[in-house]
């Protein structure tokens, strides 16, 4: 399943305020004629794998990748396997067949040579962009202005607690404030400062040596060129080579020269900084129209108005509107107490992110490509069918319910996953009981998405979690200083005799073929739900 599958197109003329809509029309017109280059979210939010011997001291990396490089080259050519990968790393096997699978799940488009799991060949251009993002470090969430206020929000202790002098991460989720939070926009310009910086020493190693002096004996053909589109895009989900001067307008039936490095380094660096000035401007306009103040991301115009919202607040009491979209990301954030379902037509785009929600019934009954659950504790949450990756992070309490390809779970502690996913369970970070489950329920229209995101119901790796260690070299956050790598605490399963059916309430007139559970269960959890049918 390529990008273009599920991907609504952005938009991403910034909306002028009242005052300038008049005024803005011609500078909105300029935005739609410059596209604005991103990043791509996807490779920095579930693309990077807490593996010491993957992550190299940005002193060596450039010159660590590229003897990599030459090693590779050579031994296999264009095309690295997970055998060549382990002997290049030094690293296990099941490790490189772990990173592949994960370069599977990040790539912009699929690669037919790879394969779905990642069983295949890597392009080595692929395979470079892919090790050079793991030297990332994640954005810290800024400090909150009032510690204590939160601490009376939020005074429970935690597994996670007294890591830090200030906040621990679970103790800045619970705050349940975007504001202390980077947002989206906050992390999208610290991963574009990161490319910007080192954009370089990436093209250096995508290029190839000619024999010319100077700085034209580097350069980038057409086919290298669009690889960096794991990295980059642009607004309109333009390929980067119809926007770049340098290749634009190529005539299809004669190959394009190949550009100098200094010259596409010049063409990206430029685009970056008008990137960066565009987010800054926006910003700006923001702080001074007093926005900050509900979403730093979310104009209510954005807001999703269609979704049913179920809440056990007291009569009279107003539902906060927390879902909106940015980009192509579906947000359901802050909900307390309350039952959410959101179905296929209220998701826009490819992601959908579950944040900050707590005592509540989240239903995500959509198809989508990524999602991610982060800072809940005490919900229940059903994503109905995950194409590519879901990610879970620093919750207590939870019951994850989620069809998946992948699935990642970090710092967690108390919580249930029930599980239909084609791919080991990913267990990293300082978790604290986990368990696990097979796949405990369905929807009418489950088997079409499962069957439009490519989630195949007859392989269920449940019960193989994956285990890394406890410390994550791209988050500062996630250990204390100076302490020692140790195992992840693993997940165990769940007893039968615990194990129930979960109901989706049919809240809806929705009509579908899926009338059971499409994941086959264990004999044992069978044996278990016939004995409590013949008990009653």
């Amino acid at each position: 399943m390529t990008d273009e599958t599920l991907d609504a197109a952005p938009e991403e003329t910034p909306a002028a305020s009242g005052a300038d809509v008049g005024a803005g029309e011609g500078a909105t017109a300029a935005a739609t004629a410059s596209p604005l280059l991103r990043p791509r979210r996807e490779a920095f939010e579930y693309g990077l794998l807490p593996i010491p011997k993957m992550v190299f001291p940005e002193g060596t990396l450039t010159q660590t990748l590229a003897q990599m490089k030459e090693r590779l080259a050579a031994g296999g050519g264009a095309r690295v396997g997970a055998a060549a990968l382990a002997e290049a790393l030094q690293i296990p096997a099941e490790q490189a067949a772990l990173a592949l699978g994960t370069l599977v799940a990040v790539l912009p488009v699929e690669d037919p040579a790879l394969g779905e799991d990642g069983s295949g060949a890597a392009d080595l251009r692929d395979l470079l962009l892919f090790l050079y993002v793991q030297s990332y470090k994640r954005l810290v969430p800024r400090a909150h202005k009032d510690s204590p206020a939160v601490a009376d929000v939020w005074p429970s202790t935690s597994a996670f607690d007294g890591y830090l002098s200030a906040l621990s991460p679970i103790q800045l989720v619970r705050s349940n404030s975007r504001r202390f939070m980077p947002s989206q926009a906050d992390e999208e310009v610290h991963q574009l400062s990161y490319l910007q910086k080192h954009m370089i020493n990436i093209l250096s190693l995508l290029a190839d040596s000619v024999d010319r002096e100077g700085d034209e004996s580097m350069v980038l053909t057409i086919e290298t060129f669009e690889h960096l589109g794991f990295l980059l895009q642009f607004s309109e989900g333009t390929p980067l080579s119809q926007v770049a001067t340098f290749f634009a307008n190529s005539d299809p039936d004669m190959p394009a020269a190949p550009v100098p490095v200094a010259q596409v380094h010049d063409w990206i660096v430029q685009n970056i900084a008008a990137s960066l000035e565009n987010a800054a401007d926006k910003s700006t306009a923001k702080e001074n129209s007093q926005q900050s103040a509900s979403d730093p991301d979310v104009t209510m115009a954005e807001a999703v108005t269609n979704a049913r919202i179920q809440s056990s607040s007291p009569i009279g009491t107003a539902v906060p509107n927390n879902q909106g979209h940015y980009r192509n990301t579906t947000f359901v954030e802050g909900f307390s107490k309350t039952s959410v379902v959101k179905q296929a037509s209220d998701i826009k785009g490819h992601s959908i992110k579950v944040l900050n929600c707590h005592d509540s019934v989240i239903y995500i009954l959509a198809p989508v490509k990524y999602a991610t659950v982060y800072g809940c504790s005490d919900t229940t949450i059903v994503l109905g069918a995950v194409g590519k990756v879901v990610k879970v992070e620093h919750c207590e309490r939870v019951q994850i319910i989620v069809a998946a390809k992948r699935i990642c779970v970090a710092n967690c502690r108390e919580c249930i996953f029930y599980l239909g996913v084609n791919h080991q369970p990913l267990i990293v970070g300082d978790n604290h009981k986990l368990q696990v489950a097979p796949f405990n329920t369905f929807y009418p229209q489950l088997g079409e998405h499962l069957a439009q995101v490519g989630v195949d119901p007859n392989i269920n790796k449940w019960d193989e979690p994956f285990v890394l260690g406890v410390i994550d070299p791209h988050d500062s956050l996630s250990h204390p200083a100076g302490v020692s790598d140790v195992q992840a605490e693993s997940a165990t399963c769940l007893d039968p005799d615990l194990f129930t059916n979960f109901l989706i309430p049919s809240w809806f007139e929705a009509h579908g073929p899926t009338k059971y559970n499409p994941f086959t269960l264990p004999e044992v959890y069978w044996a278990s739900q016939r004995k409590k049918v013949c008990s009653n």
